[in-house]
């Protein structure tokens, strides 16, 4: 059944998202900071109007913005959408964010008769744009049967974790601690591999077949390879999210030692000027401290 569906934040992530919702074959409008992004959205077949005017119109919400500030301003800000929602309407928040503020928005979503799936996402810009993403989400049943037409469009995977908001959230955070993790042991071997006279292009093609490789050193070290660290997901995500991951673990008297080690070299990355490049970037601080070329180099 064909629905109207506003995907809010047209970054990497939600652009492929609102390419997928509209091949869907749903009403499918697109908003972010960025005016381009908007007109770019449109001229592929998307919907046009100011979100304020067709809001009440809408049966689902998608939120793919960078944090739970961003997103609780998106909800519940002085133009929040919320409040201009339609009974029955579904609010999908697709950002990193505390299990214990997407119970917030869950609340408030409820006590304005909106139903609320905590739904983040996995996959890449790649599979976003494919419809082929991972959805960790959790929510009421009424929330997941109105969410259908939007999962179905997005998702390849569609993990259902529970009838309350939060636990998608909480499975996020377990992600985001191996994929940060990865990106940066990735960078770590890759370079200390070039220390020993491997090449960069030598070690992908070796360790991508065997047991020491993982998702994010396949998808990651070709970028290193190729010298392109144009953004897919930036340097400056992962302070956030394994900042959050730290903050639950310290919360629950949980030890994450390497999660905190990856966290300081993506720090040390974006306090090199690193933050708006590609994650795979990381690596730039393993070779300049080693003295090191990557590919690429000037």
């Amino acid at each position: 059944m064909a629905s109207s569906t506003a995907v809010i934040g047209l970054g990497s992530m939600g652009y492929g998202i609102a390419q997928s919702v509209l091949r869907g074959g749903h009403t499918t409008y697109g908003y972010d900071i960025n005016p381009d992004s908007e007109a770019r959205f449109r001229s592929e077949g998307g919907s046009g109007g100011a979100l304020g005017d067709i809001a009440g119109a809408l049966d689902a919400v998608v939120v793919v913005v960078l944090n739970a500030e961003q997103t609780e301003a998106v909800l519940f800000g002085t133009d929040g959408v919320v409040p201009k929602l339609k009974p029955g309407a579904v609010v999908l928040t697709c950002a990193t964010v505390p299990p214990a503020f997407a119970r917030e928005m869950s609340a408030r979503c409820g006590q304005a008769g909106v139903h609320y799936l905590d739904a983040p996402i996995s996959g890449g810009s790649v599979k976003a744009a494919q419809g082929q993403l991972s959805i960790m989400a959790s929510g009421t049943s009424e929330a997941f049967a109105a969410a259908k037409p939007v999962l179905d469009a997005t998702a390849e995977t569609v993990f259902e974790l529970g009838d309350a908001a939060g636990a998608g959230s909480a499975m996020k955070a377990v992600n985001q601690l191996l994929a940060g993790v990865h990106i940066a042991a990735m960078a770590e071997a890759l370079t200390f591999g070039m220390t020993q006279g491997v090449e960069p292009e030598q070690f992908l093609e070796v360790i991508s077949k065997c047991a020491g490789s993982s998702w994010m050193l396949e998808n990651r070290a070709p970028h290193i390879i190729a010298g392109d660290y144009a953004p897919h997901s930036s340097v400056d995500i992962w302070p956030k999210d394994l900042g959050i991951v730290l903050d639950i673990a310290k919360s629950a008297r949980f030890g994450a030692p390497l999660t905190a080690a990856a966290l300081q070299q993506f720090l040390a990355a974006s306090g090199s000027g690193l933050g708006g490049e590609d994650d795979a970037a990381v690596a730039k601080v393993y070779a300049r401290n080693a003295g090191l070329r990557l590919p690429g180099d000037a």
